[in-house]
């Protein structure tokens, strides 16, 4: 295979991630895909409590159990959303699993492909090596606004904090923070009244496919700048707790 767009996307398993590459490949024809295969949930979690401490990250659990009751509600909503998203995984010599982005090996191939822009979706934090190793720029979309909403759940907290406006995705350059380099693109999604947390991924897939498109065309042509230094304030977000999550419930209607 000839990678003429000179484009790789280094992405977690996951259903956003796919919609994503298959948006681009729909533009730019076929790429190599490095997929991540990540840490296992008990690390990640056993991580969180280290830095949240256990009653919070119990509580988080507690509320991921709660909002599955919303699963079966939402599976009219899904089913639209999902027509308008191709989350089928790319297969065959096109895709390439590694445990482990920021490893040697990793590193190799990513040197191997000399790409001319990296798309990111959805993996693990990105160390300085594998920065150096793509020498070109790595491009991260992110479920959420930036600065205000980096982390995760970043289009549940916009709702929950009564600011709509602010639910939308984040294109921007990968540093070494947590989703802080310079945005290059961000939109506002609409919301309806029967999305929730079961949903809001799904939508923002398929409401964005046409900026990370837009977006990495004129990365690859040279021509992509970032956006003033937002005004917002810069706050990263977790998962809800238990009781976060009822009382957005209640008071606001955000599930």
């Amino acid at each position: 295979m000839t990678n003429t767009s000179g484009l790789i996307a280094l992405v977690g398993d996951a259903p956003h991630a796919w919609t994503m590459v298959n948006a681009l490949r729909c533009r730019f024809g076929d790429f190599p895909v490095i997929v991540e295969r990540g840490e296992p949930a008990s690390a990640f979690w056993a991580r969180r409590k280290r830095k949240l401490g256990a009653a919070t990250v119990y509580s988080m659990k507690a509320a991921q159990l709660a909002a599955k009751a919303t699963k079966y509600l939402s599976r009219g909503r899904l089913s639209a959303l999902k027509v308008e998203c191709d989350a089928t995984p790319v297969d065959g010599d096109l895709r390439t699993h590694v445990d482990n982005l920021n490893a040697e090996h990793s590193l190799a191939r990513i040197r191997q492909l000399a790409p001319r822009a990296v798309f990111v979706a959805s993996t693990g934090m990105l160390r300085r090596p594998l920065l150096e190793a793509c020498a070109c720029p790595v491009v991260n979309y992110h479920s959420g606004v930036n600065p205000a909403y980096r982390g995760i759940n970043g289009g549940y907290f916009a709702l929950a904090n009564g600011e709509p406006e602010h639910f939308g995705v984040t294109l921007h350059l990968v540093d070494l923070g947590v989703d802080t380099g310079p945005v290059l693109a961000t939109n506002r999604i609409p919301v309806a009244a029967n999305d929730n947390m079961q949903t809001y991924m799904t939508l923002m897939a398929a409401k964005s496919q046409d900026l990370v498109v837009e977006t990495m065309a004129r990365v690859l042509a040279g021509e992509a700048k970032p956006l003033p230094p937002s005004t917002l304030p810069s706050k990263q977000y977790y998962a809800p707790t238990f009781g976060q999550y009822l009382v957005n419930g209640i008071r606001r209607g955000v599930w």
